[in-house]
């Protein structure tokens, strides 16, 4: 088992319907008779919407309750087996409506397969809700309430997902508000596929607790010293951030500057299957490429403890189990 594999670790950002194992992907699609195209994972990316087009195909084989829950348990039998403690799965469940699943036959069927597995692996689970930019603003606040009926089920947040250029966060506000009245927390992507005007509208319009990516942060000194003086927690994804055109190269992302300045940084995967990686692979990234010793990653793992959607006495156990308090 090498070192990355070893160390105990969270995944505060990732994408259930990015993240099914190949072979399930296959096989779904040829119980049901779908022709795949190229698959996911299997070329390269020029932009985030570009990437986003793979979703296309996972969630053409996901329009099933026995579907849905299978790909639901592998991802957390999958985390647990890379030795992560603590995962936040994400999605959006209109996605899964297509062939006349309703909302909650879709929640329900994603939360028994990540409680299944949980039970079965001793691994703790939380379920985000994706609102999505591009859609209307009631679509959102329908996302909300349906988010705030599940709030004691298992779902912990309300995201906000999607393309970010041409449709601001603001435009969700209402929906946020919502979330947030009704005691469930909040993330938005923000900073991935527009600059740091799209992390002050998560922040200050939605009231985001957490930012998924937010590594165009940079891209502002004052917004990235409010980042860092409130230590809002940046979701961030090294793989995917590089394979949409976010950064450069992995040894130019900003993870390290981040670090180095004090920003509560995250690392999580995204899209497992989408992004070809694991857990122990990012950190690998991370070491190889951006200098992070065995202590800095260990931080990484400690921030993603504190920055869990969890209780205080969850999070005072997570820190237990990984052993980074």
């Amino acid at each position: 088992m090498s070192l990355f594999t070893s160390l105990p670790k969270t995944d505060l950002h990732c994408h259930l319907d990015g993240s099914l194992r190949m072979e399930t992907l296959c096989e779904l699609a040829d119980m049901q008779g779908i022709r795949l195209p190229a698959l996911p994972g299997s070329a390269a990316y020029d932009s985030l919407e570009q990437y986003l087009q793979a979703f296309a195909i996972t969630c053409s084989v996901m329009q099933t309750a026995d579907a849905i829950a299978r790909v639901a348990f592998e991802l957390i039998e999958d985390a647990a087996l890379d030795n992560v403690k603590h995962i936040e799965v994400r999605f959006c469940p209109t996605f899964l409506t297509e062939q006349g699943l309703s909302h909650d036959e879709v929640i329900e069927a994603a939360l028994h397969g990540m409680g299944s597995a949980s039970g079965k692996y001793g691994i703790s689970t939380g379920l985000i809700l994706c609102a999505m930019r591009n859609s209307p603003p009631t679509q959102s606040l329908a996302i909300a309430k349906l988010a705030i009926t599940y709030r004691r089920r298992g779902v912990v947040a309300l995201d906000l997902a999607g393309p970010e250029a041409g449709y601001p966060a603001k435009a969700h506000a209402e929906s946020f508000r919502e979330a947030l009245r009704h005691g469930l927390h909040t993330t938005v992507h923000a900073g991935e596929g527009d600059g740091a005007e799209s992390i002050r509208q998560a922040l200050v319009d939605c009231g985001a607790q957490r930012i998924g990516h937010g590594v165009r942060v940079v891209e502002s000194s004052e917004l990235l010293d409010e980042v860092i003086k409130r230590q809002i927690p940046l979701e961030v994804c090294l793989s995917s951030n590089v394979q949409t055109g976010v950064v450069a190269s992995m040894d130019n992302h900003p993870l390290r500057r981040l670090y180095d300045l004090g920003a509560k940084v995250t690392i999580n995967t995204d899209n497992r299957l989408i992004s070809h990686t694991t857990m122990s692979g990012e950190l690998l990234l991370a070491h190889e490429h951006l200098g992070f010793s065995q202590a800095e990653l260990t931080k990484l793992i400690s921030n993603g403890a504190d920055s869990a959607f969890l209780s205080a006495s969850e999070r005072l156990e997570l820190h237990g189990a990984l052993d980074v308090s």
